[in-house]
């Protein structure tokens, strides 16, 4: 899911009000006036507004310049919306940014229903667009895009220097497009492309299973409007089923909405004990407490990693804090921070960081995130980059999609004799010993079909021996034979 910061990994809380016709009245009354003053050639400010405020006096002079004397007619409502966004941009805040009517309206889909493109969160740091994380089962995920990944081009055009909703703009697109991003990743020294075909993000955010020794695993993809809603027919249904232990998996979960942070975490944590505290800029405090009894005859075991951030990180952090529950995974994203979002009344809208939350032991997790109880990390393997199946790798290739290659086939036991970039004869024989395994037609290059099965297997390997799982398993065992 694209940027919703987001979009989705802020907790928000929606208004409207009618800034923008009242600004437009206002700036329309000003440049009649400034107008009229240079006609008669008076010398003092022409933006002298009955109940004016004298900071914007500025603003209305430099409005009315390019209105009047600009070589070309100015796009009144591009110039004032220019000027909004560019206050945001200078707050230096990737999570406070202004949408124009059709973000605006991308925005509001990725919490409330489906949207279509690649599925990836992303954000602005340091002038780079970098991916928080991929949405499960969603093209950016089946494509390999991992979190931190930087997004350098999209289709060619650089997003140096632009803000997440302005790259947004460039991402996404109608189901069945296709989209090519230019990704550096760390560890890898040259940028890879990633070609993606764009498709519908469905609104399905929670998905659970029996695992093993009544033991279930839930995952919770993202915090939509729905999603306290799935999490509790799913639950039901485990218990059905005989769940004693459950793994709440909530990796690459990016957040959202902040009443399903409360509901959510309520349902894990007894009542009346903090989930999280909210300080505004005056030091001003609001406590949100747990409204239920949670459930204290299942042991819980939480999983997180780099790319749980924000709603995420509260539930991760008041089960920990209150109700010892055990966390299991990565040092989490870290992002401390509560947006409000409001509408304007033309369709825009401008989201905005206005307070920073709190664990319930008061602790403040922004860019330092929530270390875990247990920390487990996934293999090496699970962070290659995504190989362009269009691109035919054979004897004598040599680049950093050959060395994904290689380290692939070494991964699923297919050994190409070096892992250093260069496509030999023993990396062709070991294609040609996974193309066999495959029933896929044995050439020993790897292009096409072959490119994309590898990557399959790969993935689905990740799955299957998932370590993070595994210990978080292990934890709960121990917790149902004490």
């Amino acid at each position: 899911m694209e940027s919703n910061e987001p979009k989705q990994n802020n907790f928000l809380r929606i208004k409207k009000f009618h800034f923008a016709m009242l600004l437009f009245f206002i700036v329309f009354i000003t440049a009649g006036i400034t107008t009229f003053a240079l006609a008669f050639g008076d010398d003092e400010p022409a933006v002298k507004v009955i109940g004016q405020r004298d900071e914007f006096t500025k603003l209305y002079e430099a409005y009315d310049v390019l209105k009047n004397n600009y070589y070309t007619e100015i796009d009144e409502d591009k110039v004032i919306n220019g000027a909004i966004n560019g206050m945001l941009e200078s707050l230096d805040d990737p999570y406070s940014d202004y949408m124009n009517q059709e973000d605006a309206k991308s925005f509001h889909q990725s919490i409330e229903s489906s949207f279509e493109g690649i599925g990836a969160e992303i954000q602005e740091k340091d002038g780079h667009i970098v991916i928080v994380t991929p949405l499960k089962g969603s093209p950016a995920e089946k494509a390999g895009l991992k979190p931190e990944d930087k997004v350098l081009e999209v289709d060619g055009k650089s997003l140096q220097g632009m803000s997440s909703s302005e790259a947004v703009m460039f991402i996404r697109g109608k189901k069945g497009t296709k989209v090519e991003l230019s990704i550096s990743r760390p560890g890898i020294n040259e940028p890879v492309k990633v070609p993606i075909v764009r498709d519908t993000i469905p609104i399905e955010t929670v998905y659970g299973e029996m695992i093993e020794d009544k033991i279930a695993k839930v995952q919770i993809t993202n915090f939509s409007q729905n999603t306290t809603k799935e999490l509790v027919a799913i639950l039901n249904d485990l218990q059905k089923k005989g769940m004693q232990g459950l793994v709440l998996d909530v990796r690459q979960n990016p957040g959202g909405l902040l009443e399903q942070a409360v509901s959510i975490s309520s349902l894990f944590v007894p009542k009346g004990e903090i989930l999280f505290t909210v300080e505004d800029r005056h030091g001003n405090k609001e406590e949100y407490p747990s409204k239920s009894n949670g459930n204290p005859d299942v042991p819980l075991v939480v999983v997180i990693d780099k790319g749980s951030a924000s709603a995420s990180e509260i539930l991760a952090a008041a089960v920990k804090e209150s109700a010892g529950v055990p966390l299991v995974g990565e040092t989490s994203f870290g992002k401390g921070t509560v947006q409000h979002a409001q509408d304007f009344e033309d369709g825009s809208n401008m989201k905005f960081t206005t307070e920073k939350w709190l664990t319930p032991k008061g602790n403040w997790i922004h860019k330092k995130g929530i270390k875990p109880d247990y920390e487990v990390a996934l293999p090496e393997y699970a962070a290659l980059p995504f190989i362009d199946p269009e691109t035919e790798l054979k004897v004598s290739s040599a680049s950093e999609q050959v060395k994904a290659a290689q380290k692939m086939l070494k991964a699923l036991g297919y050994d190409p004799g070096r892992e250093d970039g260069f496509f030999d004869e023993k990396t062709a024989q070991a294609v040609m010993a996974f193309q066999k395994t495959e029933n896929l037609e044995q050439t020993g290059t790897l292009k096409g079909a072959s490119t994309i099965q590898l990557m399959t297997r790969l993935r689905e390997q990740i799955e299957k021996n998932d370590p993070q799982i595994q210990k978080a398993v292990e934890v709960l065992k121990e917790q149902l034979n004490k």
